[in-house]
């Protein structure tokens, strides 16, 4: 029996699978078609694979995997399943890999005879950008093309399709016993991953369901309670054997991101806000360096800022834990989606905005530090969300306002993310979306989100790396227009131009040299002097274009001390020890 898995990319409030992150559902999917049927051959594809061989339109190519159009074809052709994985819930800007959409792979699927199954969140829809009421359109579209769609767990449909298709029931959901055995073989698939091994960063499960969605009912715009009704917290034990298997296989970067709130792991209910277990997030994480003493990326996701404001001592004790076992530039994505407290309360929002502030300050205290790749140890990131029930003209002030306060009091957000709500059925804001404004506070929105990226974006920036920071281990990634642009691997990971071609798939050493407003700009070290060009030297602190020209015009130098003598003094530090002088020009 031939399967193909097609990864079409998803993205969801609690959980990602945009390379460089390789998602649960590919490997729960993978894991379980080998349980079911030990003579299976299966090929993993992403939507990629089928956009260079199908859609003439670019896709992602690594140094490890450029898609195979032959290949591609001859898979399909011979499929007696195909499996499409996907749905696009929280949009973002994505730098190689964007993610599909069923109307884009049911046209690339349409030509192939195999039974055809939709899996992951896409089951609901999915939208490329904010501001959108999700329409029939494309779930009616869904229904034509595949043969079944499997609106509980597909890798609970795929191994009851396949050991007996007549009972297979689309809207079950597999509990943690049954998933272990899934996690534990899905693990092989990553070995297919196009930027396997170096490059992959692997999200792991450790939550379902929304605490605080159990205790007063979930946010208003949020599609997790949809899905999950109660909260099921797995067992440390069987994230810890899957990440060994995954170690073994070669991975060394991971998220433990899927859940709702890392803090909120083995916790105590108890109405909104859980009581945390610091305890047992001791144990995962110190059972997770055990199994995988080399790994290179261990960071989180999501946490509820009114869990850590409401118990900060359990909270600072799991703070340093994340710091203890895990690595720097970690970051804790806080919802506080707006500070205006009328929104919250119709919204029925995780945290109020005193919440959030104290919140961020107890992260602060104890994570601003900066750790050995350049980046703080552990920083709050910031999720606001606009087009939500009951906003004014004030309601963005009031957001914007406390978003300056973080700034004016010194402290330090790693990102702001700025979204604007996607209504999905089935949520309570669909219920609800005549009352919502989108279209009516669309230049507001414009104007404040520019706003928050010119008043507080960029003064935030470059105070989390100021200029002469070095990010250590940054990978360059896409080359567009004579720049690359490149990232660490982890939660959140600053995007860094860079003014020149480098080879890519490769990892730099980066010294930062300039801001923008959600990026920065940076130069590969050590910085050859005597070769680099007008346009990257200019980049250079300390430099400008007075001391380029005259930089050009003493080339080659001979010693660190001749360079370093045309630099103004308080510079001067700044290369010592970051720059190579080649006599071959």
């Amino acid at each position: 029996m031939i399967i193909a898995i097609i990864d079409g990319y998803t993205d969801e409030p609690a959980g990602l699978g945009v390379p460089p992150y390789l998602g649960i559902y590919p490997r729960y999917a993978y894991g379980a078609i080998k349980k079911a049927r030990k003579d299976a051959t299966i090929f993993y594809l992403t939507i990629d694979d089928l956009r260079f061989t199908f859609g003439g339109e670019q896709g992602i190519k690594t140094k490890n995997k450029t898609p195979n159009v032959f290949e591609t074809r001859k898979i399909l052709k011979k499929a007696d399943l195909i499996v499409y994985i996907g749905g696009l819930h929280t949009p973002g800007k994505y730098l190689s890999a964007v993610p599909s959409q069923v109307d884009e792979v049911a046209r690339f699927m349409k030509p192939f005879a195999g039974v055809k199954i939709l899996g992951g969140p896409a089951f609901m829809g999915s939208a490329h950008e904010g501001g959108t009421k999700i329409c029939s359109k494309e779930l009616a579209l869904a229904n034509q093309v595949f043969d079944y769609i499997a609106y509980g767990d597909l890798e609970a449909f795929l191994y009851d399709f396949l050991t007996n298709p007549r009972d297979a029931d689309p809207h079950r959901f597999r509990t943690y016993d049954e998933l272990r055995d899934y996690a534990l073989l899905g693990g092989e698939v990553v070995k297919q991953f196009p930027d396997y091994p170096d490059f992959v960063i692997v999200e792991i499960e450790t939550q379902r369901g929304c605490p605080k969605a159990v205790g007063i009912g979930g946010c208003s715009f949020c599609t997790e309670p949809l899905r999950y009704r109660t909260v099921q917290n797995r067992p440390i034990e069987d994230i810890v054997k899957e990440i060994e298997v995954l170690y073994s296989l070669g991975v060394r970067h991971f998220r433990i991101g899927r859940q709702s709130c890392i803090f909120s792991y083995m916790a105590k209910p108890n109405g909104r806000v859980p009581i945390p277990n610091p305890e047992a997030l001791e144990k995962l994480f110190r059972s997770i360096g055990n199994v995988a003493p080399k790994l290179k990326t261990l960071h989180v996701d999501n946490a509820n800022p009114a869990v850590i404001a409401n118990y900060p001592e359990e909270s600072t004790q799991i703070a340093k834990t994340l710091i203890k076992y895990g690595t720097p530039g970690n970051v804790v994505a806080f919802g506080l989606e707006s500070a205006d407290p009328k929104v919250a309360k119709l919204n029925n929002l995780n945290a109020t905005a005193e919440e959030t502030y104290e919140a961020v300050k107890i992260l602060n205290e104890v994570g601003a530090k900066r750790g050995y790749n350049g980046m703080p140890w552990l920083l709050p990131g910031i999720n606001i969300l606009f087009g939500l029930l009951g906003e004014t003209k004030k309601s963005y002030e009031i957001t914007f306002q406390f978003l300056k306060r973080l700034l004016d009091d010194g402290l330090l957000v790693r990102r702001i993310n700025i979204r604007q709500v996607v209504i999905f059925p089935g949520t309570p804001l669909w219920y609800m979306k005549e009352k919502v404004k989108i279209e009516k506070h669309k230049k507001l929105i414009k104007h404040y989100k520019y706003r928050i990226r010119h008043e507080i974006d960029f003064p935030m920036l470059q105070r989390l790396v100021p200029v002469g920071t070095v990010l250590r281990e940054v990978r360059a990634e896409v080359y567009d227009n004579g720049l690359t642009y490149g990232r660490q691997i982890g939660s959140y990971p600053l995007i860094v131009g860079m003014p020149k071609p480098v080879e890519l798939n490769r990892f730099y050493d980066i010294l930062i040299v300039g801001h923008g407003f959600r990026s920065i700009t940076g130069i590969p070290l050590p910085v050859d002097i005597n070769k680099e060009s007008s346009k990257v030297l200019r980049h250079l602190p300390g430099i400008g274009k007075k001391n380029v020209i005259r930089i050009l015009s003493r080339r080659p130098f001979k010693s660190e001390k001749e360079f370093l003598d045309i630099i103004e003094e308080r510079y001067r530090a700044l290369y010592r020890g970051r720059i190579t002088l080649r006599q071959n020009l």
